[in-house]
């Protein structure tokens, strides 16, 4: 038997940022979603702005389409994809579906898949041809509001208590960062350059760090965050606007280059020198949403290296892991938050995200 829908007194709106076109975000007031069967509200305890969302924002192909693509964002809608939340409302049978209960705290990943196609029916869920990612569909409404619903096909995952409120809202992008990192399929003793150190290439060292590699080296272009970088297990870092990181890369690995090397900086211009630092044969893991399309030379892929080049999406089966190593203190995020605003304080997050110089993590609390 199903259990009974349960739920707290709810009002009838909240403040929700609404998404209308690109760069016409507005904070509003917005129905609270109700539970149909199988579904769950939470009222939102904090929300990231992901470096996608700002990319959404300031109108990348990606997500308002092109020549080729179909426009992915149906608004209006409320963005938000990195949250966390306190279960508020249970419709029937929720309990059993997600095996949460009233008053606990979740998490969901960031994709709905529909469990029809060809990928979900594989277990490939993360590559779903009908996928809905919250925040960028009305149908899955994000987590810039005071309350969201999770459908009956989200996957949704308990929160330790234990986990500070920080950490709780950085299981998303360290999940996708576990991925990408599983993806380079680092062995022991690997030279790894990671390309980028914003939340999630910072993510990526540390789970890299547990890798144990032979040297992990960290790329970025700001002192700031090379410095976080040495924190979470960097054995060496180098500012490329400092010195000319191929060369160096090179000299470190007596000029055969590094065995694996994951990008995630979001810009098209590092991908060039990223495929001059990989060894023949070695593994380049692609990870960014790029605003502008990359121009590189494939004979270097090809005929020149050999290169296996690996994508990295989502987290898949990664978000048990990420709370697993948070909870157990094998790595320790909460220094990326740069930032914690109110809900209503978004277009200072956006800012604060579009200066990488100034900001990590930007979380807002509605």
């Amino acid at each position: 038997m199903s259990s009974a829908p349960q739920s707290a007194a709810l009002p009838s709106t909240m403040k929700a940022v609404v998404c209308h076109g690109v760069r016409d975000y507005r904070f509003e007031e917005a129905p609270v979603p109700a539970a149909g069967p199988g579904e769950l509200v939470v009222k939102v305890q904090d929300c990231g702005i992901c470096a996608s969302d700002i990319k959404c924002y300031s109108g990348a192909p990606l997500f308002w389409g092109d020549e080729v693509r179909a426009p992915y964002v149906d608004g209006p809608v409320i963005p938000g994809h990195e949250f966390v939340g306190e279960v508020v409302a249970l419709g029937e049978g929720a309990a059993e579906v997600h095996g949460v209960g009233m008053g606990d705290r979740v998490v969901a990943e960031q994709i709905v898949p529909c469990g029809r196609c060809r990928y979900c029916r594989r277990g490939l869920y993360w590559l779903c041809v009908e996928a809905k990612i919250f925040g960028f569909k009305k149908a899955v409404h994000g987590g810039m509001a005071e309350y969201m619903r999770f459908p009956a096909a989200a996957r949704v995952y308990r929160v330790p208590e234990s986990l500070s409120a920080k950490n709780a809202a950085l299981i998303e992008p360290l999940a996708c960062a576990i991925h990408a990192v599983e993806r380079g399929e680092i062995q022991l003793g690997d030279v790894v350059v990671q390309v980028g150190c914003g939340t999630l290439g910072l993510c990526m060292i540390a789970a890299e760090r547990l890798k144990n590699p032979g040297l992990l080296i960290a790329l970025d272009l700001i002192d700031s965050r090379l410095a976080i970088a040495k924190k979470f297990g960097a054995d060496l870092t180098i500012n490329a606007a400092k010195e000319d990181v191929v060369r160096r890369v090179l000299e470190l690995t007596d000029g055969y280059g590094c065995d694996v090397l994951i990008e995630a900086t979001g810009n098209h211009e590092a991908i060039v020198p990223a495929l001059h630092m990989i060894r023949k044969m070695g593994t380049f893991v692609e990870f960014s949403v790029m605003r502008e399309l990359s121009a590189a030379d494939w004979t270097i892929i090809g005929d020149g290296k050999e290169l296996n080049i690996h994508g990295a999406h989502l987290g898949p089966y990664a978000f048990p892991v990420a709370i697993d190593y948070l909870e157990r203190g094998l790595i320790q995020a909460e220094d990326i938050v740069t930032h914690h605003l109110p809900l209503e304080e978004f277009e200072e997050g956006i800012r604060a995200v579009e200066k990488p110089a100034d900001s990590i993590k930007v979380l807002l609390q509605p």
